[in-house]
């Protein structure tokens, strides 16, 4: 999954990273069951604190569209 961040865009990163979640979703890079990389991963590509991932994930998850399971 390629992402990318915009350094200006007045939206805050957790935000960024859960549009850019869910378009990767949309457009079908995802599918139901399809495992994200690790958040640590995902921060790691894009620069950005773990805590920051982590936080989008959660926000995807309270909305349905991602489902944490542990293992």
């Amino acid at each position: 999954m390629l992402l990318t961040l915009d350094l200006h865009d007045a939206r805050p990163l957790h935000e960024q990273v859960a549009s850019a979640i869910r378009r990767a979703i949309g457009e079908g890079s995802y599918r139901p069951g399809d495992r994200l990389p690790p958040a640590k991963d995902l921060a790691g590509a894009l620069g950005i604190n773990t805590n920051t991932v982590l936080r989008a994930l959660r926000d995807l998850r309270d909305e349905g569209l991602l489902e944490f399971r542990r293992g």
